[in-house]
């Protein structure tokens, strides 16, 4: 057993004060295997080992998969690359998919791909299956000109989203008393704090300000806001 397969079996606390700003760039990733050969994961936040609250990127190889299991506290999926796929059909690039709790599947990749996935993040009362192909669903223009909205899911005031920023855009300064969680898919992303290239991932605490804005590139981004501090299941023993 590697060092790495040691640390990635024993560790249980990553980026798990959520009253703390979190910025994580991809090029400081470090990616640990998972007890599943061909399954990589990077680790954004977790709180639990394999049972726990998580947030990760999950890499799988050609040809990787999982046995079927049961997610207890539901499985939240954004496919950023390659195609995912269950006993229920593919999902490229793009797909958002929402596994409630107690729902089991099968999970694989015959090509590989690159995953950006949420477990045991799920209200109690929030049961909905979902499957959205983001490359077909429809956008809505944002509140200021250069914004473009695709939502996902609302659910007991936590709201999920991708915003398509033009270049040269800039948001009012504001609050987000629920906390705001980002995933630059695409482009350049900034604030007053700092450039958050692609793959840069972002966790702002409850009634955090911030003034977003792009330069010449543009960007893309996943959005979840209202969830830091809500009422979500918690895994036995947590």
């Amino acid at each position: 057993m590697t060092e790495d397969d040691r640390h990635s079996q024993t560790i249980a606390h990553v980026n798990d004060d959520f009253t703390q700003r979190i910025v994580a760039h991809a090029a400081d990733a470090r990616w640990l295997p998972s007890p599943q050969p061909g399954v990589e994961r990077r680790m954004l936040d977790r709180v639990g080992r394999e049972v726990g609250r998580a947030t990760s990127i999950v890499r799988y190889a050609a040809g990787a998969g999982f046995h079927a299991h049961t997610h207890g506290g539901g499985e939240e999926i954004l496919v950023l690359d390659g195609v995912f796929s269950d006993e229920d059909g593919d999902y490229p690039a793009g797909s958002y998919l929402r596994n409630p709790p107690g729902s089991t599947h099968t999970p694989f990749s015959r090509t590989g791909c690159t995953l950006f996935v949420k477990l045991w993040q799920f209200a109690a009362g929030d049961r909905q299956a979902l499957r959205v192909d983001t490359g077909t669903a429809q956008w809505h223009p944002g509140l200021v000109p250069g914004l473009s909205v695709l939502p996902l899911h609302e659910h007991a005031g936590i709201n999920t989203a991708l915003v398509r920023w033009a270049p040269q855009t800039r948001f009012t300064s504001h609050v987000h008393p629920g906390g705001e969680e980002i995933l630059v898919l695409d482009g350049l992303f900034r604030d007053e704090d700092g450039e958050y290239p692609q793959g840069s991932w972002l966790r702002n605490p409850r009634w955090s300000r911030h003034t977003p804005f792009t330069g010449t590139e543009g960007a893309l981004i996943y959005v979840k806001v209202g969830h830091l501090g809500a009422a979500l299941l918690v895994p036995a023993g947590a």
